[in-house]
């Protein structure tokens, strides 16, 4: 009996002793991990740290004394400020001041109607100096020494005549009603004293000298109203020449010829005397 009692105490004792030589090796081992593992995480915090000062940090110059992390941080801070107000600016691609959709689309189409109206009145204005090029060209209606009306017949329709009552004075020449555009001609040979835009409230004006029909030269006659003039000052024409076009410049309520005949620069009735003159 005492045998197998010192029997079993001999085995407990070996298994304790096993037992607390497998501990010991087993804490021998987890305490260098444990440690690896710390020190790990330490160098990950201090890489987590240091890493975005390093990026975003300005080089020091030569010389000069290490940024501090207060001063890299202002230094940021005062960039983000400047992008800031870089993305506020306005944008200068497009110029409508609208806010909504259809104040938008209403200011588009104002403009876009601008510039149709301003395409075809350059269309009109090219039209016009080819028409004017044309007639330039023309022929003359009458025989040199001949006195003829200043507009073909049926091309115009009489309106206001000589004397007629005007704000504070009279009427001093014949008005040939006509659409802008219809032909004027000089109704005799003579030269050109005048012949320029903004003539008085005549507008477009040429006013032609006819020595030939009077003894003294001191008979004229004045086309104004026109939209355009042909020819120019100094230079002389005849009878039936193409002197222009009808318009309606100056103070005038519609598109006329306002046709003056003058002796000694005093107007008398165009009409009476070309009814009298012309051949």
């Amino acid at each position: 009996m005492a045998g197998e009692l010192e029997h079993t105490s001999k085995s407990d004792l070996t298994r304790s002793t096993r037992s607390t030589t497998s501990a010991s090796v087993a804490r021998s081992v987890v305490r260098p991990i444990r440690t690896v593992a710390i020190l790990a995480a330490v160098g990950a915090l201090v890489t987590a740290i240091a890493l975005p000062a390093l990026v975003t940090g300005t080089p020091a110059s030569a010389g000069a004394s290490p940024a501090t992390a207060q001063q890299l941080a202002a230094h940021n801070a005062q960039s983000i400020v400047v992008a800031s107000e870089a993305t506020q600016a306005p944008s200068t691609r497009e110029q409508f001041t609208a806010t909504t959709p259809d104040e938008i689309a209403q200011k588009k189409a104002a403009e876009e109607a601008k510039a149709l109206e301003a395409a075809k009145a350059a269309a009109l204005a090219s039209a016009s100096a080819m028409t004017a090029s044309v007639r330039s060209s023309m022929p003359s209606i009458a025989q040199p020494g001949q006195v003829i009306y200043p507009m073909v017949a049926g091309s115009y329709t009489l309106s206001d005549g000589f004397g007629a009552a005007r704000s504070g004075r009279s009427h001093m020449g014949q008005d040939f009603a006509a659409p802008v555009g219809t032909p004027i001609y000089a109704i005799a040979d003579g030269c050109v004293t005048i012949s320029q835009g903004g003539y008085g409230g005549y507008g477009e004006t040429i006013e032609i000298s006819h020595p030939a029909l009077s003894a003294s030269g001191a008979l004229s006659t004045l086309y104004g109203h026109m939209s355009y003039r042909a020819v120019s000052a100094g230079q002389c024409v005849t009878a039936g020449q193409y002197l222009g076009d009808v318009g309606a410049t100056g103070w005038v309520s519609g598109s006329c010829l306002h046709f003056e005949v003058l002796i000694n620069n005093t107007e008398i009735d165009p009409l009476a005397w070309l009814e009298a003159n012309v051949l």
